[in-house]
């Protein structure tokens, strides 16, 4: 019976270049470019099973042991922290997790700061590190507009361009911490496929090419 690695992979543009990076390391799976509706591709050729999972998903597919293997964002790791290993920094999806607002925002310390995020834990700590009282309000998509209706000071979020901010008349005003895309692994998985996972990440990291 064969050994297969089970690799979750986000769905879209990054997952598409995550595979290309797999597929450049002698992991191919042809199917996996056909254009349908399946979410499972298997090579049992090269001992692979792929399948597509939604990006914030992916840590608990590789955390639960259903998947081997997988990639997701660094803020994702921080947020939910996932018991995983994290293996290697594929240097994709390159972005940084920021506090933004409008661009008069001055920050009164006598009061409690509003701040609008979809990530609470990372926004907690990193503002509990600054002995900083804050008050979270927890949403799930346009937050940008948060601190235009005055319904928080500050944002935090995922700044990739700041395209979206400056249409909106907002500006970084910190940032927290860089993202970019990790290759994770299972623990029991990390023991048990040792060789092969480790033949994996050696043979991904040579196509990191770091514009540090």
């Amino acid at each position: 019976m064969k050994d297969f690695i089970n690799i979750a992979l986000p769905k879209g543009r990054l997952g598409e270049k995550v595979y290309d990076m797999f597929e450049r390391a002698g992991y191919p799976c042809p199917s996996i470019r056909e254009n349908n509706r399946k979410l499972i591709f298997e090579n049992s050729d090269a001992c692979v099973r792929y399948f597509w999972v939604k990006p914030s998903d992916v840590a608990i597919y590789v955390e639960r042991g259903a998947a081997d293997i997988g990639v997701a964002g660094k803020d994702i790791l921080l947020e939910y922290e996932p018991d995983i290993y994290e293996l290697l920094d594929l240097d994709l999806g390159k972005c940084r997790m920021a506090v933004a607002s409008k661009s008069d925002f001055r920050d009164n310390t006598d009061k409690t700061l509003r701040v609008a995020t979809k990530f609470v834990n990372i926004t907690k700590k990193y503002y509990a590190g600054k002995s900083r009282e804050i008050d979270v309000v927890k949403l799930n998509g346009s937050i940008e507009i948060a601190p235009i209706l005055g319904l928080s000071d500050v944002i935090v979020d995922i700044v990739e361009t700041g395209t979206t901010l400056k249409e909106n008349n907002l500006k970084v005003f910190e940032t927290i911490v860089p993202i970019s895309a990790r290759l994770i692994a299972n623990k029991s998985s990390y023991k048990f496929k040792a060789d092969k996972i480790a033949d994996i990440r050696e043979k991904l990291s040579k196509q990191v090419i770091k514009n540090d």
